[in-house]
Order: C-alpha cells, then structure tokens, then sequence
C-alpha cells in the first residue's frame, strides 16, 4: 500500500469511488454523505491545502482521507479545547473492494505521522451515529469516544467524536 497526497487529476476517480460508497452507507442507515457532499470542489479545496490523503494498492484508490488541523467549532460540545491544535480525520473513506486491508488504519496512521512531524499532541475524529465500521475501529486505534455532537452543516444527523492524545 502506498499513500500520497491526492492531485487534481485523482478527482474523477474519487467521485467514482464516491458513487460507489454512498449507496452502501445509505443502505446501513448512514446518511452522512449524499449526492451533495462531499463534491469535486470539497476535494478541490482538500488538494489545493494539501491534505486529502490517498492510499493506494495496485495503483487503484483503496481510500481517502481529509488530514487537516481544521476542528469543527461544534467540537466545543464534547470539551474539547479548539485552541489546542490537533490533527483532525475528514472524509475518511474506504472503498468496499479493498476492505479489510488495513487501508482506514494506514490512513489513520498518516494522521498520528503528521501530527509527530508537527509537534501537535491530539488527533480528532467524528463519525455519523449510524458508522458501526468506524465506532469498532477508533477505539482499537487507541481514541477515547468525548461524546456527541450534532455539525451544522448535516442538519439533523448526529455524530460521535472521539480523541487520540499523543
């Protein structure tokens, strides 16, 4: 497995892979991401900051994850402290050929990496309620759950987050 940052030219391949995940998340009852988000100019916006992480295995995307130091203000419902910078996980994706590779956990690891490379003590992470996958994984990743929190931009969806201190 290889992880790189993503490029432009990585983004009809992301929203193929996009077309192919929501349908799964929405037949689990995670209606965390639809036909509106995320979109090409969310990625756009990743690539031009540079932190939409890809993994790669035989050359395919395998998964996907947005490493930013961007907390989402509503994280302040849980305690967290926004002035304390952290790393925190958007957009983490898998697609459902390459599960079961490790592919969430390599991502997940790139985060803890940056955060080791920038001096930066604490990764943050929020799920959709209905994310069994992901609920399993954090913990097992060493994240404590903080609590939940609703995110104005998904009106009505309520979220888990969880913190990893280095």
């Amino acid at each position: 497995m290889i992880l790189r940052l993503a490029t432009a030219d990585d983004i009809p391949a992301l929203l193929n892979l996009l077309s192919r995940i929501i349908p799964i998340m929405h037949e689990s009852g995670n209606f965390q991401w639809d036909e509106h988000y995320p979109n090409a100019t969310v990625f756009e916006q990743d690539i031009a900051r540079q932190q939409l992480w890809l993994a790669l295995i035989d050359g395919a995307i395998a998964g996907l994850a947005a490493l930013t130091e961007e907390q989402e203000p509503e994280y302040t419902q849980v305690g967290f402290d926004l002035n304390e910078r952290a790393i925190v996980t958007h957009r983490l994706a898998v697609d459902p050929a390459f599960r079961g590779q490790g592919v969430a956990v390599a991502l997940l690891n790139q985060a803890e990496q940056l955060a080791h490379e920038r001096g930066i003590r604490f990764l943050r992470v929020d799920t959709n309620s209905e994310n069994q996958i992901t609920q399993r994984l954090f913990p097992k990743l060493g994240y404590r759950y903080a609590g939940e929190i609703s995110l104005s931009f998904r009106p009505g969806l309520r979220f888990l987050a969880y913190e990893k201190a280095l």
